[in-house]
Order: structure tokens, then C-alpha cells, then sequence
């Protein structure tokens, strides 16, 4: 039997129906269109499947689709401002932090709970906690470097 959901995804209410054993990360994909968010592993260890719930990041791969119910969930298609990037996509784009684009959705989020959480991060602060979301590509320099600068431009605009 189906579960009715109703949640708030970026901003604006949703609601879908799903199989009480679907994940989160499927709902998003299947049944709301949101197609941003990839499945990197589903089992909880690439991070390219990180959302917020509730402003905490989580692996959407792990949670239950109807435990979004009353929930508020934040995904890559939430961080610009319609056409306008965010400093952190724009710092990605600007140091190269992507190839592939299977973990950068999941990076851009983190990355976002990670400046919420912390403003000022020093280098080793920075990898720690994208330490979850791992990139076969990149090589994590030109990340960590991204979310240092999209740090430094957050701050000197706030």
C-alpha cells in the first residue's frame, strides 16, 4: 500500500506517494522530478546523494521516503536563486571542482551545511567534514579550494 507524503522540498510544499520501503533519494528522483540529486553507492558511503532534513545532511539513500513527512528537505535544485548561482556553485565552477558531476551535487550541499554550520572553516575543518562525500575525479584539492574561497567571498559579503 502506498504512503501519502507531505513535505516542504526547497521552500514549496509537495506532496507524493511512495512505497513504504523507498528511499528518500528515489522519492526525490521518481516521484518529484528532482533529478539533481545522484545515487552514487545506496548504501550511505559516497555522499552523492546528500540532502538536508530539518537543516541536517543526511544520505537520502538512507532515509525512508515517508520520514519526510512534515519535514523540510533542502537539495542541489534549492542552492541557486532561480538563474542565479550560489557563490558556492560559482566557486566551484571557477576552480574546476567538478568533472563528472555524480558527486557534485551531493559536494554543493555539504557544502552549504558546512559554511551554515561553520563560516570561517580552516583547510583541515573543510576536509573533515566532506570527508562523507567522496569524488573519483577531482582529486579533493580543487574542492577544498572552491569551499575555502566561496567561505572567504560568504563572509566578505555578509
Amino acid at each position: 500500500m502506498k504512503t501519502h507524503v507531505t513535505t516542504t522540498i526547497n521552500g514549496e510544499e509537495v506532496e507524493f506517494l511512495c512505497e513504504p520501503h523507498e528511499t528518500l533519494l528515489d522519492a526525490l528522483r521518481n516521484h518529484v522530478g528532482l533529478t539533481g540529486t545522484k545515487e552514487g553507492c545506496g548504501s550511505g558511503d559516497c555522499g552523492a546523494c546528500s540532502v538536508t532534513v530539518d537543516g541536517e545532511l543526511v544520505c537520502s539513500c538512507l532515509v525512508l521516503a515517508p520520514e519526510a513527512e512534515g519535514k523540510s528537505i533542502g537539495t542541489i535544485e534549492g542552492i541557486a536563486d532561480h538563474d542565479k548561482l550560489h557563490v558556492i556553485q560559482e566557486k566551484f565552477l571557477e576552480h574546476a571542482a567538478l568533472q563528472c558531476g555524480i558527486c557534485t551535487p551531493g559536494l554543493i550541499v555539504s557544502t552549504k551545511a558546512l559554511l551554515e554550520e561553520n563560516p570561517n572553516p580552516t583547510e583541515e575543518e573543510a576536509r573533515y567534514y566532506l570527508a562523507g562525500n567522496l569524488c573519483r575525479c577531482t582529486g579533493y584539492d580543487k574542492i577544498i579550494r572552491a569551499v575555502l574561497d566561496a567561505a572567504e567571498t560568504m563572509k566578505g559579503a555578509a
